[in-house]
């Protein structure tokens, strides 16, 4: 399982590791320095002798390893134990440990790799204990509009466009605790993420372009522009949001085009991967943060792009190449019929979502999403 840091790796390693009924288990954190010594063997068959200390035999053993990122040797001794042992292992890793390829392709078709993502709104409901379950279809959902339904819960949406849905800042109730926690979640970032694997000369300058992009959210990157206000050469600016990239702490959607092509060519579109995060970083507007909190909508279940052509008005979304999803705190008829009109010129099911309440029958509310 990999995914940005307090998303709840560990915590779905712990329930994993509490449901599996077998006894022959062992659950060891790879961030402890003694559990990284259970590995330390020139020898990996010696390893069993330091897991049977933890009650751990070699045969139909499970070995669950949290933070593996810390013990870049790890990766071999897996091959090692699944090809000549059948362990089965269940690891967890900041994505981090995927930018330095500690895995070779000769795991390929051993692994299956989960992507954890901040939660969406309806999974922030759950954990606020409101069981509110969406419609699957985006005409389901627009059936289903209900006014006393959006009153009872907008403001929770905005709760969760303004403090996001990164499960510890979800549960804690006071506000001035949720900013707070937000600060060490990205503090953490930093220390653990880039200071720790990242080998970046100017860690300063990382830093400043995180907060250069958290006021871009919902736009296209300049990579010229950064790279002259941050004083760095283009390629590092390349470089540097690969890394964010690739340790989810941004995504960068390509624009969409029928050829696949030029789908990944061209400037990215750029959002956070939590609001909340974004929020603590600069002064957002309320429009990027409902429409950043779309995507976290939309991220887990569907391939973004964009669609931009000059002359033309943008589309926020296009999922999965079938649908043209437009993100508005509100809509106007005119922004109706604009969107149904390019949707169609790309043949494509356009809808609107709308953090106000909308009658309209192109419109899906977000507390439906």
């Amino acid at each position: 399982m990999t995914g940005m840091r307090q998303v709840g790796k560990t915590t779905l390693l712990d329930h994993l590791f509490k449901s599996l009924k077998s006894k022959n288990k062992v659950f060891l954190d790879l961030e402890n320095p003694l559990h990284q010594k259970v590995f330390a063997e020139e020898n990996y068959d010696n390893i069993w002798r330091n897991l049977e200390e933890f009650g751990v035999s070699p045969k139909s053993a499970f070995i669950f390893l949290d933070e593996i990122q810390n013990f870049p040797e790890i990766s071999r001794i897996v091959k090692y134990f699944y090809d000549h042992w059948q362990t089965k292992f269940f690891l967890t890793g900041s994505s981090s440990f995927y930018l330095k390829n500690l895995f070779p392709e000769s795991l390929a078709g051993r692994k299956l790799v989960f992507e954890l993502f901040p939660l969406t709104f309806e999974e922030f409901l759950w954990f606020k204990g409101i069981d509110k379950k969406a419609a699957k279809g985006f005409v389901q959902k627009i059936a289903a509009k209900n006014k006393i339904a959006y009153e009872r819960h907008v403001h929770y949406y905005r709760e969760f466009m303004e403090f996001g849905g990164m499960p510890k800042i979800v549960l804690e109730k006071d506000r001035r605790r949720k900013k707070q926690l937000l600060e060490e979640v990205f503090k953490s970032y930093f220390e653990k993420d880039v200071r720790s694997l990242a080998d970046f000369k100017e860690v300063g300058k990382l830093r400043d372009l995180i907060f250069l992009l958290a006021s871009r959210i919902g736009s296209k990157v300049d990579i010229t522009k950064l790279a002259s206000e941050l004083s760095l050469s283009r390629e590092t600016v390349y470089h540097y949001l690969s890394f964010l990239e690739k340790t989810y702490f941004v995504s960068l959607l390509s624009r969409f085009s029928r050829s696949a092509d030029r789908t990944v060519s061209g400037q990215r579109k750029l959002y956070f991967s939590d609001t909340g995060l974004a929020n603590i970083l600069a002064k957002v507007s309320d429009g990027q943060l409902f429409e950043n909190s779309v995507f976290q909508n939309l991220q887990p279940d569907f391939r973004l792009n964009f669609y931009s052509k000059e002359g033309q008005s943008e589309i926020d979304f296009i999922a999965d190449g079938k649908f043209a999803l437009e993100a508005k705190i509100s809509f106007g008829r005119s922004e109706i019929s604009r969107l149904k009109k390019l949707s169609q010129n790309l043949n494509l099911k356009g809808y609107g979502i709308s953090l106000n309440f909308s009658q309209e029958k192109q419109i899906i509310l977000a507390i439906d999403l």
